[in-house]
């Protein structure tokens, strides 16, 4: 069975990858995701169907462009691959199947939205409001027909932690965007969906995280006067609890409280 889930977990992350990349590059851009067909940034020459394999057609042609030679970014196999992973990871953590069908593309949103965070220092409202009612809706559906997702406490985490930055927000706008408490928000009500506790530890992991990657930017030169996007930090936090947060929170009960 294992064995079986990587096989079908991991082609299909390939593809959602894929549709990610697209994401990644038109929706800072206010472009369409369904039209036109994928391009070629330089020349606009339309791809090929066999140009769009994930990660295989990027080895093919080595990087490059069929017809002008331009450069295609590294960034969309890695994209590819590292969701093929989450999604596989998903599989594997999580038992029951409905619960690691909600959160294998939740992990890959995780990833896009930290990209666009890092290139843009925007967490498109395109994306994050399409996402809380989708999983809303998946959470409520799944939950009342006792799939193992707690609705209850969806709600409560969604409030928690998207009420919390919603505070820090308002008190220091400079330091934390709307697009952040929006993100925060999200996270709440999937990982509260499995428990408070993943909350917890999305919450704790993504300051944490954030934190050391202010203390670096400052040590790399970094302007104290320059927004550090907080967003990659949030999503790198609830990859963590997704993954650590039962094992960190028994370590925490046995050896702090």
């Amino acid at each position: 069975m294992t064995w079986l889930r990587i096989a079908v977990a991991f082609p299909l992350g390939l593809v959602f990858g894929s549709f990610l990349t697209v994401v990644t590059y038109r929706v800072p851009k206010g472009e369409s995701l369904v039209a036109p067909r994928s391009r070629c940034p330089v020349c606009g020459t339309r791809l090929r169907n066999t140009d769009n394999i994930p990660i295989v057609s990027w080895l093919l042609l080595r990087g490059r462009c069929r017809s002008c030679g331009a450069r295609i970014s590294p960034m969309y196999p890695l994209t590819e691959l590292a969701t093929a992973g989450l999604f596989a990871a998903a599989a594997l953590t999580f038992d029951r199947v409905w619960v690691a069908v909600m959160m294998a593309p939740f992990l890959g949103l995780m990833v896009v939205l930290a990209v666009i965070d890092i290139r843009h220092r925007i967490i498109p409202n395109r994306l994050v409001y399409p996402s809380l009612l989708a999983f809303g809706g998946y959470i409520l559906i799944v939950g009342l027909a006792g799939g193992g997702l707690d609705v209850i406490r969806a709600a409560i985490g969604t409030l928690a932690y998207g009420g919390a930055l919603l505070v820090v927000a308002f008190i220091s706008p400079r330091g934390m965007g709307m697009g952040d408490v929006k993100l925060a928000a999200l996270i709440g009500l999937v990982l509260g969906s499995l428990g408070l506790r993943y909350v917890t530890v999305a919450a704790a992991a993504g300051i944490l995280l954030g934190g050391v990657g202010a203390i670096v930017a400052l040590i790399a030169g970094a302007s104290r006067k320059k927004a550090i996007p907080f967003g990659p930090f949030l999503a790198a936090g609830a990859l963590v609890a997704a993954f650590l947060a039962p094992q960190i929170s028994s370590v925490y009960l046995r050896y702090v409280t």
